[in-house]
């Protein structure tokens, strides 16, 4: 039998998506979100324990109801992100920035005046990609690295739709710090998603009650180019989003390079946790994160 070609797939699900009244779309994303939630049951079990971990600092065997449905909530959450990021070449942008807030904005432009950008470090919650694009609009250089997919023309092709909305692309790989220096010393804002240590080479942290790894490039990066780091998060809001940019963490030099990076990393996992805890049901993680997910 033929395998399907990823690349047919994706372009065939943006021009179904992309066809959708907007008054459908959402509950239609949320609903096959829902689906996946029924269908995979070790990943929703996995889901459930990463709600209540959140919500109580630990993970249990048997989540209780409430993170269950926590779990349920956060699948149809993925479904939405999935739905508006296939529709977004096409929906206005007078459409997003009507139903888009924001809070600590004044650090973004801070940030900008100092001329040496910033790292938006953000957590895989909500809406990122809408908030990516709503940023560039605000007149912002906006860089964000995009990891490599396979075939290449899907790649092609979502670095594409990125750059058609005034994004500039760091493809993930051996030059990617290259390419975030780079950014960051032509004063662009670069949007880094570090909740997790995808390469398994990350900083050692104590994260929603127990040790795990964050990537170490986010902090590392802003050290060299002098940047400040920026905890961020755009949540689903009603139709709409809504970002919270909250203060830069403390770079100020303390000790040996490797002693503040794995101290600035904590305080940027302590913001993820206060960042995630405010919607814990947006928060898409649906991955093993902990020692503990591997028993």
């Amino acid at each position: 039998m033929a395998r399907c070609n990823p690349y047919l797939l994706y372009r065939a699900a943006a021009r179904a998506a992309s066809a959708l009244p907007d008054r459908a779309a959402l509950p239609l994303g949320r609903a096959l979100g829902t689906v996946a939630w029924a269908v995979l049951a070790e990943r929703r079990a996995l889901v459930a324990r990463h709600q209540h971990r959140v919500r109580h600092g630990s993970p249990v065997a048997a989540p209780s109801r409430e993170s269950r449905r926590a779990a349920r909530d956060a699948f149809a959450s993925y479904g939405r992100y999935w739905m508006e990021s296939l529709r977004l070449p096409t929906v206005t942008p007078e459409s997003v920035d009507a139903h888009f807030t924001i809070e600590g904005r004044e650090h973004l432009e801070h940030a900008e005046a100092t001329g040496r950008g910033a790292v938006l470090a953000l957590p895989h919650l909500g809406g990122w990609d809408v908030g990516g694009s709503w940023l560039a609009r605000q007149g912002f250089a906006v860089s964000v690295v995009v990891e490599a997919l396979d075939p290449p023309e899907l790649f092609e092709w979502f670095v594409g739709l990125r750059k058609a909305f005034g994004l500039q692309v760091i493809p993930l790989g051996a030059g990617a710090g290259t390419g975030v220096l780079a950014a960051l010393r032509s004063n662009h804002m670069v949007c880094l998603l570090c909740d997790r240590d995808i390469g398994g080479s990350g900083i050692e942290v104590d994260f929603f009650g127990e040790r795990t790894a964050l990537p170490a490039g986010p902090v590392t990066l802003a050290l060299r180019a002098r940047s400040v780091v920026l905890p961020t998060a755009v949540y689903f809001d009603g139709d709409g989003h809504h970002a919270v940019v909250r203060p830069p963490l403390p770079t100020d030099r303390r000790g040996t390079v490797r002693e503040d990076v794995a101290r600035i990393t904590q305080d940027l996992a302590r913001a993820h946790e206060k960042l995630i805890s405010r919607y814990p049901e947006q928060w898409h993680l649906f991955q093993p994160n902990w020692p503990s997910d591997r028993l």
